[in-house]
């Protein structure tokens, strides 16, 4: 059987391969697609099918996923492109014959009004409409978007928000990756959408807390109203539309958005999800 992985140069993708590997799937039947196949020689050097696959160019990923029976579909970051893009890659899949197209989305996408969860929507219902099986995986927030900003919470003592009181069920970028590995290498998955969070849930003020005793320097989270999050950000330098993305994120973390309950992802990886405490303290050792 072989499993195609596109996006396989990211974050996301890279840890999905390792872990097929890691769960005894052959190198030779994993299909690593990327822009850069370059850039994962390392792969290739390990027996992976490494092939150059292009959300913007269809041939690439007809030749990409050829023969490909399972194929998981890393969202992109191309704002404003990507349900074209998506929906391009799984009608590849389909014409490659994949018996599975599994997607990484976000959680409620079919009905939260966040502006982030429009593209994931709108890639969902592409690919229902094509008529292949399909497994959605509603990720919700990675722990390393908020990780790799403890040098800016210490250098101000603060990490700012308009998310309130509301939980988020974050979990390591890895343990997202194993969800996905789990459905590629096992069966019984078909037209499953899957809300994935990690256990126990926190809020910002408690992730402050955790940073704190990570660094041993005082970290407070400071609730400020939405459209002044926006201004913030965009006074910071990140680019647009971001800043009213962003912080209509926040908006949704208050009213309960990214607080999943399911108990989805600790079952299709076997084990307890990574504690927060564990990735603050693993990013601050890193630094």
């Amino acid at each position: 059987m072989t499993i195609a992985v596109t996006g396989a140069g990211g974050h996301l993708g890279r840890l999905v391969v390792e872990d097929l590997l890691t769960r005894g799937v052959p190198a030779a039947e994993i299909v690593a697609g990327t822009r850069r196949p370059e850039a994962l020689a390392d792969l290739a050097e390990r027996g992976i099918q490494v092939r150059h696959a292009d959300f913007d160019d269809e041939a690439s990923l007809d030749a990409a996923l050829a023969g490909a029976e399972k194929v998981l579909v890393v969202s992109g970051t191309d704002f404003g492109r990507r349900v074209q893009q998506h929906a391009a890659a799984a009608a590849a899949a389909q014409r490659a014959g994949a018996r599975l197209v599994a997607y990484t989305s976000i959680p409620s996408a079919s009905t939260t009004t966040m502006q982030l969860a429009a593209e994931h929507r709108g890639t969902e219902e592409a690919i229902r409409a094509l008529g292949v099986p399909f497994t959605f995986l509603r990720n919700s927030w990675y722990f390393e978007g908020y990780t790799a900003q403890i040098p800016t919470y210490l250098e101000h003592g603060a990490i700012l928000g308009a998310a309130g009181d509301g939980r988020i069920s974050g979990a390591a970028r890895a343990d997202f990756a194993a969800a996905a590995a789990a459905v590629l290498a096992t069966e019984g998955h078909e037209d499953a959408v899957y809300e994935l969070g990690g256990e126990p849930a926190f809020t910002m003020a408690e992730l402050a807390d955790v940073v704190s005793k990570a660094t041993d320097r005082e970290v407070v989270y400071r609730d400020v109203p939405v459209e002044e999050l926006q201004k913030i950000l965009a006074g910071a330098g990140v680019p647009e539309p971001l800043p009213a993305v962003l912080a209509d994120v926040d908006r949704h973390i208050a009213q309960g958005t990214l607080f999943v309950e399911t108990g989805d992802l600790t079952r299709l990886i076997g084990r307890r999800t990574t504690a927060l405490e564990d990735a603050v303290a693993a990013a601050v050792a890193a630094a």
